[in-house]
């Protein structure tokens, strides 16, 4: 084309641009048309530094720019060098490309050694540029955006690695010990990581360790490091044919669409390949739509839209959605699909909080939020910029959140935050019928916060409205208040300020009779909490269960040992959070063993209906279960009463829908496993009694209590299996290990009592909840020296009306029973001896740094299966870190392991490999429940972490409405209990299982 048609041309793209800035097509046409025209090199790069600032560039314009870049500025400078990194930053933000990354990382790397080798001074105006600390964070942030690139990312993260060993070689005796630690982890990261060259990545670490680790570690470094290695080749190895496919085809979108489509359909998609193969593909077409190939917008369109799709499913996290969804807008800026992902997402962002219902169930979560924006609509209107739809908004907001507060909780806020800013911003606008509306409301959702009354009466007093707010305290100064003491002084006040002499008479009379009436009540339920305490521990003495054996127990064996419970130790005492009135304590037990059968040979298409049908002339059921198993459909059918078993028993070869079917008791067909490997887990179990028959489950005891626990329950489908099964007794599964294998029978059951109790400690009931530690320390050590003090706390820091005071001396404990009906704080307080069953397994778990060590070597896991056995998850767990102590929350599908230190806790939760147990994907984080000012650690649902089970027999009591025992009959007491428990010394597992082999 000749001059004149040239610059014809170029003004029309022109135009194009100017209409459609965000058309990549007219830019890439643009940048085309000037290059191809002599003497128009400026133009060029003016159309390609156009495109950059407007749309999202391929590889080949961005090196173009970079060129020119680094030979425009002054890298002597730091304004200079700062301007260049910066395009490097946006380069390398629009797509992923290994030309740009590795300019980048040479640039960092020969600037980094030309200053250090002292061939060229450093300018003192770039201060902590380029240092050895500031180039290794920069080129560590160079090599992580390639690191994806599962064939090409060894360009970079060799380069690094060089760098970095040449960097440890140069250290200082001071910097060594540092740069070990971080280069042996930069090293193993690698290691997880899979790429082509691993072998290459494993010789370096292997080189590494022979240099600078100690020469006994080295074999077991090359081991752990061997294994690590083995799954990444595998991962590699599973990716190769893929691989192969997009490099034989000279990466065409459809191989690349295969390999996508490869790790969205696996069972556990990795996170690190799936970014990867997407930042490729995405890469490749926007290349291939910058050279105006056909179908190439539609293909990244496609892929932008499953990137966005994939981060969501794999919940990466919000700030990488967010990076993602800006740059694919800028890549695909026309693509509605891209923009409609983009849209739900911000709507997810700001109403997350809200829909999700994540801060509903708190208020201290809630009323911040809806604080912050009712504070922000609130300064729009007093700074005059609003408009006449600002005030109704802030209204508008406060009310939703109140409403909000209200479907979350039975109760208000404590503080009523958000009805106060309401009744302000009504009071403001001149609303007062409205304030009186939102208190009378607030009133009704919760009549027995005092703050809500008091915030109505102080709103009736400020706007004079006297006979309502006498109406108001006269209507509820007897009802059950949270603190009526402080209603009932804000009423004398009022009196005193606008009544007459005779209304404040009334006044003074009225509460009298109300105090009366209140102290008779809070002593009644006093009263009633002990003896439902004391009736509760009387039931525990008599259904004390422990694991029983269908088996003789040898006369010579007089102490009684635990199986599957843990043993109380001595010594020890309650946590404050341990209410004995609680309802726990209120629960019989229920005798699930004997009162449930087991039903086989069930028909495919039985319903608990059907069971429920059949087994209702034996008595009343508590609960059918239908179970699948891969070879026959099960279920369990448990009554509420036992006496109803032998009628259900009666069933047995009866015929439902024209199959026969089988009822047995369930534990005929359960076994007791014990002395068996330490390595053994679940698959040995049902590897060694799965030919037997079929099994139904494998049950394992929580380790929470006793680690040193070795047996398990293996419950067949049928009695006769369970039979057979028995011929493993005695077999040595290792030299002098004999197996231990019994039916378990719940009829012969052990006894075990806690007869260790301490008469040192007294409970202390009825207190206000405003009473806190020093008061107690000032009304108890009048009674002799205290050893310690523990009130149970609220959330908000209040007390739950009950504490703990352990003194020094089993004498003053008796003498603090005195206090009993005291008048502390204006409540009756009811003061009895601590019992010893319900007692924290350890005195350091009492205290905040046995907590706070514990939470720091803690890991919180999420996503459990449903019914998750503890025994199982630990089994899983097992094999990869070591495990302290574990605790499952299966309400909440949740989980808290306990490690040995806190260096394997953070191992843990940087492991790159998914932890999969029963088909589900665990999630960790370090998010532990935090534990209140008294120490005990907590979970969310107010239940404490690894909370100790109770036992043992009650103690003699002091409290409301009974005698106190005179100090003879204590001290006779606790000699007998001395007594019994010195002839009944405990013992571990290992001399119980030693006992069973004697049989």
């Amino acid at each position: 084309m000749d001059e004149s048609e040239s610059l014809n041309a170029l003004s029309e793209v022109l135009t194009a641009v100017a209409e459609k800035p965000y058309d990549i097509t007219a830019h890439a046409q643009h940048i085309r048309l000037t290059k191809s025209l002599a003497g128009m090199e400026g133009e060029a790069e003016s159309a390609m530094e156009m495109m950059v600032q407007l749309v999202a560039a391929p590889e080949e314009i961005w090196l173009s720019l970079l060129d020119a870049k680094e030979k425009a500025v002054d890298l002597d400078t730091k304004v200079g060098v700062e301007e260049l990194l910066a395009l490097y930053l946006h380069a390398e933000n629009d797509y992923l490309s290994i030309p740009i990354l590795s300019k980048h990382l040479n640039f960092l790397v020969d600037r980094h050694a030309l200053y250090l080798s002292g061939e060229t001074i450093k300018p003192d105006a770039l201060e902590e540029i380029f240092s050895t600390s500031w180039t290794r964070q920069a080129i560590n942030g160079v090599v992580q955006k390639g690191v994806g690139h599962l064939t090409q990312s060894c360009r970079l993260w060799d380069v690094q690695r060089d760098w970095e060993l040449d960097m440890l070689e140069g250290s200082s005796k001071s910097e060594r010990q540092e740069l070990v630690l971080y280069t042996q982890s930069f090293l193993l990261t690698r290691l997880q990581q899979p790429h082509p060259n691993i072998e290459e990545t494993f010789q370096s670490y292997s080189s590494f360790t022979t240099n600078y680790m100690p020469p006994h570690d080295y074999e077991s470094l090359l081991i752990s490091a061997s294994k690590i290695r083995g799954q990444s080749v595998r991962n590699m190895d599973r990716r190769e044919r893929l691989e192969t496919s997009i490099t034989d085809t000279g990466g065409s979108l459809e191989a690349y669409q295969q390999a996508i489509g490869y790790e969205r359909r696996a069972k556990h998609p990795d996170i690190f390949v799936t970014r990867g193969i997407y930042e490729r593909a995405i890469a490749e077409a926007a290349r291939r739509r910058f050279a105006d190939e056909a179908g190439a917008e539609e293909a990244l369109r496609t892929f932008w839209a499953g990137y966005c799709d994939a981060l969501r499913i794999l919940e990466v996290g919000v700030e990488l959605e967010l990076e993602t969804y800006r740059r694919a807008v800028r890549s695909v800026p026309g693509s509605g699909q891209v923009w409609a992902r983009y849209i739900r997402f911000l709507e997810r962002i700001y109403d997350h909080a809200l829909e999700a219902k994540l801060v509903q169930s708190d208020i201290e979560d809630l009323a911040p939020l809806v604080l912050a924006r009712a504070g922000y609509e609130k300064r729009k209107v007093e700074t005059g910029d609003a408009d006449d739809s600002v005030l109704p908004t802030l209204i508008g907001v406060l009310e939703n959140g109140i409403a909000l507060a209200y479907q979350a909780s039975k109760t208000v806020d404590a503080k009523v935050r958000l009805e106060r800013f309401l009744v302000g911003i009504y009071e403001s606008s001149g609303l007062v019928d409205s304030v009186f509306d939102i208190w009378k409301s607030a009133a009704k959702h919760s009549k027995s916060s005092y703050q809500v009354w008091l915030g109505y009466t102080d709103s009736c007093i400020k706007h004079e409205r006297y006979d309502e707010a006498r109406h108001v305290f006269l209507d509820v100064h007897t009802k059950h208040m949270d603190w009526p003491e402080a209603l009932w002084e804000a009423w004398i006040a009022f009196e005193h300020a606008h009544g007459s002499v005779e209304e404040i008479e009334t006044c003074l009379d009225k509460i009298e009779s109300a105090q009366y009436q209140t102290n008779m009540r809070r002593a009644k339920e006093a009263a009633k909490a002990y003896e439902e305490t004391q009736a509760y521990q009387a039931t525990l003495a008599q259904n004390a269960e422990t694991i029983i054996l269908d088996t003789p127990v040898l006369s010579a064996i007089e102490t009684p040992m635990e199986v599957d419970h843990p043993v109380s130790e001595r010594g020890t005492k309650r946590n404050a959070e341990e209410d004995p009135s609680s309802e726990v304590h209120k629960k019989a037990k229920i005798d699930r063993e004997n009162s449930t059968v087991f039903v086989a040979d069930l028909p495919k298409d039985i319903t608990d209906q059907d069971l429920q049908s059949l087994f209702k002339d034996c008595g009343n059921v508590r609960e059918v279960k239908i179970t699948q198993l891969p070879k026959a459909l099960v279920a369990t059918v448990e009554f509420f009463d036992r006496d109803s078993v032998p009628a259900a028993l009666t069933k047995d070869k009866k015929r439902v829908q024209d199959q026969e079917i089988s009822v047995h008791l369930a534990w005929r067909s359960t076994l007791y496993v014990t002395n068996f490997p330490e390595s053994a887990d679940d698959n040995f179990m049902r590897d060694l009694f799965g030919k037997y028959g079929n099994i139904f489950d494998v049950r394992w005891p929580s380790k929470k209590f006793k680690t040193t626990r070795r047996f398990c329950y293996v419950q067949f489908t049928s009695p006769v299996s369970a039979q057979n099964s028995l011929e493993l007794h005695g077999r040595e599964l290792e030299p002098n290990l004999p197996l231990n294998v019994y039916l378990s029978n719940p009829e012969r059951k052990k006894e075990r009592t806690d007869q260790d109790a301490n008469e040192r400690e007294v409970y202390v009931a009825g207190l206000s909840r405003f009473t806190n530690k020093a008061d107690l320390e000032k009304l108890f050590s009048t009674y002799g020296p205290i050893k310690d003090v523990r009130v149970a706390l609220e959330d908000n820091g209040h007390s739950k009306g009950f504490a703990f005071i352990e003194f020094e001396d089993a004498k003053d404990a008796l003498n603090a029973l005195a206090a009993n009906n005291h008048e502390l704080k204006k409540r009756r307080i009811a003061v009895t001896l601590a019992d010893s069953r319900v007692r924290a397994r350890h005195k350091s778990e009492t205290g905040l740094s046995r907590v706070a060590d514990a939470r720091n070597r803690s890991v919180r896991i999420k996503n459990l299966p449903h019914a998750t056995q503890e025994g199982l998850l630990q089994q899983v767990l097992e094999k990869i870190t070591t495990v302290k102590r574990l605790e499952v929350f299966n309400d909440k599908q949740e989980a808290v392991v306990e490690l040995e230190n806190p260096a394997d806790a953070g191992r843990l939760l940087l492991r790159t490999e998914p932890i999969v147990f029963g088909g589900n994907t665990l999630d960790l984080s370090e998010d532990i429940p935090a534990s209140r000012a008294t120490g005990s650690a907590q979970r969310a649902d107010g239940q404490a972490l690894f909370k100790p089970r109770r036992l043992g027999p009650s103690k003699p009591k002091a409290g409301l409405g009974f005698k106190q025992s005179n100090s003879n009959a204590i001290g006779q007491t606790g000699a007998n209990q001395s007594a019994v428990a010195s002839s009944s010394g405990g013992k571990g597992q290992d001399d119980f299982r030693k006992m069973l082999e004697k049989k």
